[in-house]
C-alpha cells in the first residue's frame, strides 16, 4: 500500500508531501489542474521512463519519494539483486531526475537500475488509464490471473517440469559420453588386451631391478671365486701341494720325532683348505644363475618402462590403469543399457508432466466459464451490455510448453452484437477500456492484485447511473486493495474514503498545483462544484450532501 508520497520541482509542483490511507482515495480537480501531473511523478517513482520535461521550469534537478508498506515479491526481487530488505520496514522509493536528463534510483537509500525498479513498481501498483499497456490489458500475464482466480496448484506442474527437464538433461549428458566413449573403443579395446595379456603388478619394475642387479653382480664374483678355486684346488694348487708336503712330513718325521708338530699343522691346514673349498663350492652354486633369466629379466623390465611410457604412468600404475580402461570399456558395452533406462526414466516423467499439466489445463478452462460468467455479470450496470467477455484457454505447441503449463490464456471482448472478438488492447475507447478493466478486476478481486490500484479518469464519458455503478464497483474493490481514482464524476467522488483536490495557483508571477485533503465541509462544496460547474447552487449543495449520505 502506497502511504507517502513527496514530490519536488515536478512541472507545476514545487512542494508536496502527501499521506495516504487505505481504502477508496479520489482525486478531483479542474481540467487542468495539474492530476496528470501527479500520476507522472507517481509513475517516475515506480520505474517509468525519465522525460527531463518533469523537471520544473529554472530547477536543476527533481525527486519523487514514495512509501509503501513492503510485499513479499517486492522483498524477494530485492534480495536476489543483493540488495537489504526487512518485512518490518517501509520500502521508500526516490527517484531524481536532472533537467538534461540525467536520472537516479534508491530504494531505501541503495541505488538500483531502472529495470529493477520497474519489476518491483509493477508488484506495489497498477495504474489503469486511457494509454495503459501493462497489468490486464497485457496478455502476459493473463495466465497468472485466470490461475489466482482458480487457485490452481501450478507447483506441481512446475515440478513436474523441472523433473522432466532433469531427465532429459541427463539422457543428453549420457547420449554424448556415450559418442565420445565409441570414438575410444578401438583404443581401449587394444589397451585392455594389451595390458591384460602384460599382467602388470604394483612393485615390479623394482623387483625386476633387483635381480637383474644381483644376477649382474653374481657374473663378476663368480668369475673370482673360479680363480679362487683355481688356487687352491687345481694339481698344483695351495691344497694339493699341502698333501704332497704333509706326505713327505710324515715319511721323514718317523725318523725325526721333532717333525710330528709340524706335521700336525700341516694336517689343520689341509682340513681348513678343504674346508674353504667346500664353503667355496657352495657359494659358487649360490651364484649359479641361468643366462636366460637374466636375459628374461632384462626384457620384461624394459617392456614394462617402454609401456609406462606409452600410457603416460609410472610402471607401479600401471595395474590399476589395466582395471580403470577396463572399466570404462565395459561402461560402453553396459552403455546401450544405461541410455535404455535413462529413455525410460524420461518418458515416465515426460508422462507425469503432460497429465499434471493437462489436469491443470482443465482446471483452467473450467474456471475460465466461471470468469467469464463473472465478468458479463459486471458489464450491463457499467452500460457495457452490448459487449461480451471471453477467457481463451489454448493448448500450445510442445515447443510451447513451459513450468507453468501447455495453455496459452488470452481475455477477449467483442464490444458490439456480431463483432469479432478481439484482445483487451484492440479496444479503441478509453472509457470501454477501463469499465472493461474495472468489471474485470471486480470478478478477480479474490485473486488478489497489486496492493494499490490507479484508476485514471475511468468515468469518462459516462453519468447517472453508469457513474453510480462505477463508484459502487469501485468501492467495493476498495476493501481488497487500495485504490487511487482520478475521477470527473460526483458520484465516484462521493464513494472515496478520502477526497483529495488538485487546484492551480497563481501569485502573479509564477504557477503552481497543489493537493490537500478534503474535510466534510469542503468535500460537499467540491461534489456539489462538480454537479453545477462554475457557480455552485444550493440545489447542487443538498445534491451532493444526498450523494455523500447514500454512499
Amino acid at each position: 500500500m502506497l502511504t507517502a508520497l513527496s514530490i519536488r520541482d515536478i512541472v507545476l509542483i514545487e512542494v508536496l508531501d502527501l499521506d495516504f490511507d487505505s481504502g477508496l482515495g479520489v482525486l478531483t480537480g479542474e481540467t487542468g489542474a495539474g492530476k496528470s501531473i501527479l500520476l507522472d511523478a507517481l509513475g517516475l517513482v515506480l520505474g517509468a521512463r525519465a522525460e527531463s520535461g518533469l523537471v520544473r521550469s529554472g530547477c536543476a534537478q527533481a525527486s519523487v519519494t514514495a512509501s509503501f508498506d513492503p510485499t513479499a515479491s517486492a522483498l524477494h526481487l530485492l534480495k536476489a539483486n543483493d540488495l537489504e530488505a526487512d518485512l518490518s520496514e517501509p520500502l521508500i522509493i526516490r527517484r531524481t531526475l536532472k533537467a538534461d536528463g540525467g536520472s537516479r534510483a534508491f530504494i531505501n537509500d541503495q541505488p538500483v537500475s531502472a529495470t529493477l525498479l520497474r519489476q518491483i513498481g509493477d508488484g506495489l501498483v497498477e495504474i489503469h488509464g486511457q494509454h495503459d499497456d501493462r497489468g490486464l490489458i497485457n496478455p502476459r500475464g493473463h495466465r497468472a490471473l485466470l490461475d489466482s482466480f482458480a487457485r490452481a496448484e501450478v507447483s506441481a506442474v512446475t515440478g513436474a517440469w523441472h523433473a522432466m527437464k532433469a531427465s532429459a538433461e541427463a539422457l543428453e549428458t549420457a547420449r554424448a559420453a556415450l559418442a565420445d566413449a565409441d570414438r575410444d573403443r578401438d583404443y581401449l579395446s587394444h589397451a585392455v588386451a594389451e595390458l591384460t595379456s602384460f599382467a602388470p603388478e604394483p612393485g615390479e619394475e623394482a623387483l625386476l631391478a633387483e635381480r637383474r642387479s644381483t644376477m649382474q653382480r653374481g657374473e663378476k664374483i663368480a668369475a673370482d671365486l673360479s680363480h679362487v678355486s683355481t688356487l687352491i684346488e687345481s694339481a698344483d694348487g695351495a691344497l694339493s701341494q699341502l698333501r704332497q708336503a704333509a706326505r713327505v712330513l710324515d715319511r721323514i718325521s718317523r725318523d725325526h720325532t721333532a717333525l710330528g708338530e709340524a706335521l700336525a699343522s700341516v694336517d689343520r691346514a689341509i682340513i681348513e683348505g678343504s674346508m674353504a673349498e667346500d664353503q667355496l663350492a657352495e657359494a659358487a652354486r649360490a651364484l649359479t644363475f641361468d643366462p636366460a633369466e637374466l636375459e628374461a629379466d632384462e626384457a620384461r623390465l624394459f617392456d614394462l618402462r617402454a609401456l609406462a611410457r606409452k600410457h603416460r604412468v609410472q610402471p607401479d600404475d600401471l595395474a590399476a590403469l589395466t582395471l580403470e580402461l577396463a572399466e570404462k570399456l565395459a561402461a560402453i558395452e553396459a552403455g546401450g543399457e544405461g541410455l535404455a533406462q535413462l529413455e525410460a526414466r524420461l518418458e515416465r516423467t515426460r508422462t507425469a508432466y503432460r497429465e499434471a499439466a493437462l489436469a491443470l489445463s482443465a482446471q483452467r478452462k473450467s474456471a475460465a466459464l466461471r470468469l467469464d460468467k463473472a465478468v458479463a455479470a459486471e458489464l450491463a450496470p457499467l452500460k457495457l451490455d452490448a459487449a461480451q467477455f471471453r477467457t481463451i484457454v489454448d493448448q500450445l505447441p510442445e515447443t510451447g510448453w513451459g513450468p507453468q503449463g501447455i495453455d496459452r490464456v488470452e481475455f477477449e471482448i467483442s464490444t458490439n452484437p456480431g463483432a469479432p472478438f478481439a484482445p483487451l488492447i484492440k479496444i479503441a475507447s478509453g472509457g470501454e477500456l477501463s469499465r472493461f478493466i474495472l468489471a474485470l478486476k471486480v470478478a478477480l478481486a479474490e485473486a488478489g492484485g497489486a496492493a494499490t490500484m490507479i484508476f485514471d479518469e475511468i468515468d469518462r464519458g459516462v453519468g447517472g447511473a453508469v457513474a453510480s455503478a462505477i463508484g459502487e464497483r469501485l468501492s467495493r474493490l476498495s476493501k481488497q486493495s487500495q485504490l487511487l481514482v482520478v475521477t470527473h464524476s460526483p458520484q465516484v467522488a462521493a464513494r472515496g474514503d478520502t477526497h483529495l483536490l488538485i487546484a492551480k495557483s497563481h501569485d502573479g508571477t509564477v504557477t503552481r498545483t497543489g493537493v490537500r485533503i478534503l474535510s466534510s465541509d469542503e468535500r460537499r462544496e467540491e461534489i456539489a462544484r462538480m454537479l453545477s460547474g462554475a457557480e455552485v447552487t444550493d440545489e447542487a449543495r443538498a445534491q451532493a450532501a444526498r450523494l455523500l449520505e447514500a454512499a
